[in-house]
């Protein structure tokens, strides 16, 4: 296989899946991903092609193949999705999911399975004969959770967390959450983890929405949409940050809006800050995060981290620090805090308080909007 047999089977496998994709968004977002990173690897492991290419596949194959969805960093990600998980690959001979399975072999022509490397198809047939299996994890997770799930090493440990996950019915926020309270652990650590794994399910458990797929950022740039392209009126969060962005726009004080739901790349990881402005006066950026539940440490540590990126990243010479502002709400009360990467400028500080919504404006905003889903 050379570089224009790479680029023309990437093209196949996302044309074909995303025609099907009414099937299962799901599931063929899932697989859709895993292909191309069987794709890649098969022409990295393809000896002189590889020398050809270099470091640099990723970068080049990205821009030949100029697909929504996949970018260098996105690639990149596929290809550790199918080295982390290659059982997957049974997927694709099975008649477990047909709607994969058939669109793959009929439409692709793919012998997945018979192209997998020996030492991986070993791998297949007896480590994970222990592990979930692969229906189940593309039936039950989005590549969210997969995308959470991929820094995790240690097998047993990522296998607990996709059995918690899908028992449980987790979100992709719940998943992140478990994990960082270190969940496995503690566990381990439990003389009775039955007990403390009920006790965790028990205060996660909540009605399974079939809207999360979809608002997956992979599954919008699967379809071609933006995140704003689809807004649900049950989604106080959007409807918020929608108004919000009015809102902001209609004080002056030279707001000029850039972006909703910025996608930020921060190592390995991608984020999205919820609203970007530019103030013309000020001549800074000014981002805005709000969070439809209560306040945590761990809120102003993501907007810190968003600003601190912008100063490094985005900031030009002549610009001021950005600045963040966080706003936190549920049906009691609501909280706003401004959020500084250079805090010790006073006459920046004395500047931007006049500039900028105070909190009572903000407050008094959040308030009202809420008032409105009673």
């Amino acid at each position: 296989m050379n570089f224009d047999e790479l680029v023309k089977n990437i093209e196949q496998v996302s044309t074909v899946l995303k025609q099907s994709v009414n099937v299962s968004i799901n599931t063929h977002t899932t697989a859709r991903n895993w292909l191309v990173g069987f794709y890649i690897v098969e022409f990295e492991q393809n000896g002189e092609n590889r020398a050809e290419y270099g470091s640099k596949l990723l970068e080049k194959l990205s821009n030949k193949l100029n697909i929504k969805g996949l970018s260098k960093t996105n690639l990149k990600l596929f290809r550790q999705f199918y080295l982390t998980y290659p059982q997957i690959a049974t997927i694709f001979s099975s008649k477990l999911l047909p709607g994969i399975s058939q669109t793959v072999s009929d439409q692709l022509g793919l012998p997945i399975t018979e192209k997998l490397p020996e030492q991986i198809s070993q791998t297949v047939s007896d480590q994970f004969v222990i592990g979930v299996p692969a229906d189940k994890l593309i039936q039950k997770l989005s590549f969210s959770h997969f995308v959470e799930l991929l820094p995790i090493d240690d097998f047993v440990k990522r296998t607990f967390y996709e059995v918690e996950c899908i028992k449980g019915t987790w979100d992709v926020r719940e998943l992140r959450r478990q994990i960082n309270s270190l969940y496995y652990e503690r566990s381990g650590l439990s003389r009775k983890p039955e007990l403390l794994s009920s006790i965790v399910q028990q205060n996660t458990i909540k009605k399974p929405d079939a809207l999360d797929t979809i608002k997956s950022p992979y599954t919008f740039e699967f379809l071609g949409l933006k995140s704003q392209d689809v807004v649900y009126e049950s989604d106080l969060e959007q409807a918020l940050i929608d108004h919000l962005e009015a809102f902001m726009l209609e004080l002056g004080h030279g707001f000029c809006f850039e972006a909703k739901q910025k996608r930020i790349i921060i190592g390995e990881k991608c984020y999205f800050c919820d609203l970007v402005f530019y103030n013309r006066v000020l001549k800074c950026h000014v981002l805005v995060e709000l969070k439809v539940d209560e306040f945590t440490y761990e809120h102003i540590g993501q907007l810190k981290t968003y600003v601190n990126y912008y100063r490094k990243e985005v900031m030009l010479p002549d610009d001021n620090p950005p600045i963040g502002i966080l706003l936190v709400t549920n049906k009691d009360n609501a909280l706003v805090e401004y959020a500084m990467a250079d805090n010790d400028k006073d006459i920046f500080v004395s500047k931007y308080l006049l500039e900028l919504p105070t909190k009572e404006q903000l407050i008094k905003f959040i308030n009202q909007e809420t008032n409105k889903f009673d």
